[in-house]
């Protein structure tokens, strides 16, 4: 199958044209549309969300990955392979995590070029096209590269921010459980959250951190938006407090 991941929007143009791409060049190939809300232009948070996302498919499945404030500018198109699926989009830091969670990775750069090619829309013209032949089990139209060139070795393990916020007003870290100590909370602008297990467990308007369905810390409040009443967005930092 092929998985959409980017920051197009859900009801934007984009999307629509990248999908025609696929239904031309992979017909009978299912797409999922897993997020075309990513955060625009945060390129570090959509790593940490990529990861996440990406364990729940099955090996096989390429990830049309597209966050890319630098498109047509001097980053590479590339082609990743962790966890034996992959990746296809710009090689901007969007992989690092991917590739820092698998045994055995490897990538290429795209070398190939489209007859059309837009300045400002690779990810039409060059990634969707590239997407549908991996997807149909063709050669990557590339030349094998280093992978430690497509690393961000200064990011960390667990992003202590805000990575995304849902339509329930509930606030996605880049923090695995891991990353708290045995009784640890959070805190925002000297606000205590407490850890619980799910929303029930706290009393109704309260807030509350937890393990997500998709092995995330979150922020949330029992029955309301936390991300509104904490003001919390995209990029806003937590803090790891013992409780």
């Amino acid at each position: 199958m092929i998985v959409l991941f980017t920051d197009f929007g859900v009801t934007r143009l984009y999307t629509g044209q990248v999908k025609a791409v696929f239904a031309r060049n992979a017909r009978g190939v299912p797409v999922v549309d897993l997020l075309d809300d990513v955060p625009a232009y945060r390129i570090q948070g959509a790593a940490y969300l990529l990861a996440a996302l990406a364990e729940a498919f099955p090996p096989g499945t390429v990830f049309f990955s597209v966050v890319d404030p630098g498109v047509g500018g001097a980053r590479l198109p590339v082609v990743v392979r962790a966890q034996r699926q992959w990746f296809v989009g710009p090689d901007n830091g969007l992989f690092d995590l991917v590739l820092r969670r698998s045994e055995r990775p490897r990538a290429w750069r795209i070398t190939w070029t489209p007859p059309r090619l837009s300045a400002t829309f690779h990810g039409r013209d060059l990634f969707a096209p590239v997407a549908a032949a991996l997807a149909q089990g063709r050669a990557v139209p590339g030349v094998e590269c280093d992978v430690g060139a497509l690393r961000r070795p200064e990011w960390p393990d667990d992003l202590a921010e805000v990575i995304y916020v849902d339509g329930y007003g509930n606030a996605i870290t880049g923090l695995r459980p891991a990353a708290l100590p045995a009784g640890a909370g959070l805190s925002v602008d000297g606000i205590r959250i407490l850890r619980a297990r799910t929303f029930s467990d706290v009393p109704q308007g309260t807030f509350l951190c937890y393990e997500n369905a998709n092995g995330l810390i979150e922020i949330a409040a029992n029955q309301g938006r936390a991300a509104n009443a904490l003001a919390l967005e995209p990029g806003s930092a937590v803090v790891i407090e013992q409780v």
